[in-house]
């Protein structure tokens, strides 16, 4: 029954330079192929888990000095299945990458109280937090696709369902009150009206530049993005990967002292000026004019919502609609699944308040989250209690199979650790 929930995935945590670490001399853990692991990359990720864990450090060094341990070992295996990522050249999409991004620091900015807090916690802006956990995501994303090509592979007969129940029937966990839902999400997006506003003022910025005002001056008093605006725009020495693709592209064709024209991303209009260049690295300025929805824009997205929802009434399939309209990325293309959820235990709670008033197989009317208009489809709902074979088969065969494709994954790692330098230079020490 241990590797039940030992399933090898990689756990996102974020890098960034926490406070307390800070004062750490960095060395180098561990040595995996190409990749090198930090001393303060374990610390750090270890750090991120016992935050998720309520686990106090200072009162516990014991099992966190444990969980330390672990880190090591989790991020040996995450760059060993980065490497055969890479491999493999597994692509995942910028607009991904944005989407787990901004999900990722908008829970930490619920978790933690306030942006100003999350920068304070994180011993960082803001910009260079998302700069550093934007590697990180993409990272993440390409060896979850890689598992998932690998894994998709890994099937489990009845029988073998049947057999890990008999074995692990006494360790089972007694069920919470838990659902199966599918969703679709439409995200409010600005519409032409709110764009061309923002285009307009932009360009009247950046006639004021080539007509000789100072671009530092002009980003403190017009930027709105809250991490540099008050340093004249100034971004820091930056890589390819560590921005948007759009912006990244302009940026790196700049020569130094170069102002670029208006240039669009998704978190609005860009002008770049090009500081300075080292090697493969470049520092540069910007000004950020963003593109906001309105309150048409919440309406009209509301609208084409209540009519995907009529259509499900009517007949059509939820699951293609999903794949057809949801701008959830990471399930549009499974038809807008979400699996089981223990109900007390979703995160969010216009969810929990949702899920709760349906009954199986009806989808609710459109609600409001941080992340835009949802429907959510109930598609079964199981009491708690002690599980039963009968009763609570597709549970118990969904545990089976991962516990199938724990022991394949693990299987599948150990034979890449065979083509693959790997040193661990420091050892964990109590």
């Amino acid at each position: 029954m241990k590797r039940l929930f030992v399933l090898v995935v990689t756990v996102f945590v974020c890098s960034t330079t926490l406070a307390w670490s800070q004062q750490l001399l960095d060395g180098i853990a561990a040595i995996v192929g190409d990749e090198i692991i930090l001393e303060s990359e374990v610390a750090q990720y270890a750090a991120t888990l016992a935050l998720q864990m309520k686990l106090d450090i200072q009162n516990e060094p014991q099992k966190f000095n444990e969980l330390q341990k672990n880190s090591l070992q989790n991020l040996i295996v995450q760059k060993i299945l980065l490497t055969k990522a890479r491999e493999d050249t597994i692509v995942v999409e910028d607009s991904q990458v944005e989407q787990v991004l901004e999900q990722q620091i908008n829970q930490w900015i619920q978790q933690i109280g306030s942006e100003r807090k999350v920068e304070e916690y994180f011993g960082s802006s803001m910009n260079k937090i998302k700069r550093r956990v934007r590697k990180e995501i993409r990272e993440h994303l390409m060896v979850e696709k890689l598992q998932q090509q690998k894994l998709q592979e890994v099937k489990i007969t009845r029988q073998e369902v049947e057999q890990f129940y008999q074995t692990n029937r006494d360790s089972l966990p007694e069920l919470k009150e838990s659902v199966e839902i599918s969703h679709i999400l439409l995200q409010v997006t600005p519409g032409a009206e709110s764009k061309q506003q923002a285009r307009e003022k932009i360009a009247g910025i950046l006639e004021r530049l080539r007509s000789g005002e100072d671009f530092a001056e002009l980003a403190r008093q017009y930027s709105e993005d809250p991490g540099s605006a008050a340093k004249g725009g100034e971004l820091g020495f930056i890589q390819r990967g560590d921005f948007v693709k759009d912006f990244e592209e302009k940026a790196f064709a700049l020569q130094p002292g170069q102002i670029s024209d208006i240039v669009e991303t998704q978190f609005g209009f860009h002008i770049i000026q090009m500081l300075e260049r080292r090697g493969e690295k470049i520092n540069v300025r910007h000004i950020l004019i963003r593109t906001r929805p309105t309150k048409a824009d919440e309406e009209r997205t509301l609208k084409l919502l209540l009519a995907i929802r009529d259509s499900c009434l009517a007949g059509a399939d939820f699951a293609e609609m999903a794949k057809r309209y949801s701008n959830d990325e990471t399930t549009a293309d499974k038809g807008g699944y979400l699996g089981w959820f223990e109900v007390e235990k979703l995160q969010l709670p216009e969810f929990k308040s949702v899920v709760k008033e349906l009954k199986i197989g009806e989808i609710s009317q459109p609600f409001r989250t941080r992340f835009g208009y949802h429907i959510v489809k109930l598609l079964n709902r199981r009491e708690g209690g002690k599980l039963s074979l009968q009763r609570d088969w597709e549970q118990i065969e969904q545990w089976a199979l991962m516990d199938k494709r724990s022991r394949a994954m693990q299987k599948w790692v150990e034979e890449l650790k065979k083509n693959l330098y790997i040193e661990i230079k420091n050892e964990i020490k109590e």
